[in-house]
């Protein structure tokens, strides 16, 4: 099926786009090492403008509903709504500032560029993993209904060894310093905690809505970022 190799092409396409804006921070660390904030901005930046800011939209909307602890249809009714309320202004806030601040830690540590492309590939696992074949719609129609139960498990557990495998691989050969055990660890442990956010995520999207729907996909991407990010910036 089309939508279930568009799900499990995400990990690439992450890769894609998260190699841009590694190229971004790397080269203003280059031009103004004494400015890692700047560079942590840059680079998120950049990632959130190449996926145009659809997985923040998600965010966004499901905070409003789930922050609204209404019944079934409300919260399906409040997600599909254009605007934005205080939870998803909230969440997109902190989401964004969490990114910047766990990058920057990054940075200063020597392993930024390697982080933010690590994030990316891991933010993007969540999205076969949201869509195996146990998970079902909360909609009839929409982006989750096209989706839902289109990745067979064995594929999101093959993405997620080669998601593995590659940021240890990183890690191991582009480390300033020759890099130990917490370092190859916190890559790994990046890797699964966002699979781990992508369950947590999918349970609760299916006990509160029935299901996934498009924008409960794109706040698993979201949230498994800032949580890769935050592992990575405690380990390097």
């Amino acid at each position: 099926m089309v939508a279930g190799r568009a799900m499990a092409w995400a990990p690439a396409v992450g890769l894609v786009l998260g190699g841009i804006a590694a190229a971004v921070v790397a080269a203003a660390d280059a031009l103004k090492p004494e400015a890692q904030l700047l560079s942590a901005v840059l680079g998120i930046v950049v990632l959130m403008g190449l996926s145009g800011a659809l997985h923040l939209d998600g965010l966004a909307d499901t905070a409003d509903g789930f922050g609204s602890r209404r019944d079934r249809e409300t919260m399906l009714r409040i997600m599909k709504r254009s605007d934005i309320g205080p939870f998803g202004v909230a969440s997109i806030a902190g989401v964004l500032l969490i990114d910047v601040a766990a990058l920057t830690a990054c940075i200063q540590a020597g392993f930024g560029w390697q982080a933010l492309l690590i994030g990316a590939v891991a933010s993007r696992l969540t999205l076969p993993w949201s869509c195996r074949t146990t998970t079902p719609s909360a909609r009839p129609d929409g982006l989750g209904a096209m989706v839902a139960s289109t990745v067979r498990p064995l594929t999101a557990y093959v993405l997620t060894l080669a998601a593995l495998a590659s940021a240890i691989a990183l890690t191991w050969l582009t480390s300033p310093s020759e890099p130990t055990g917490p370092d190859l660890i916190g890559a790994g442990a990046a890797v699964l905690i966002a699979v781990l956010v992508a369950g947590a995520l999918t349970h609760r999207a299916t006990t509160a809505l029935g299901g996934i729907t498009g924008d409960t996909l794109g706040a698993g991407v979201e949230l498994a970022l800032p949580a890769a990010l935050i592992t990575l910036a405690l380990t390097s």
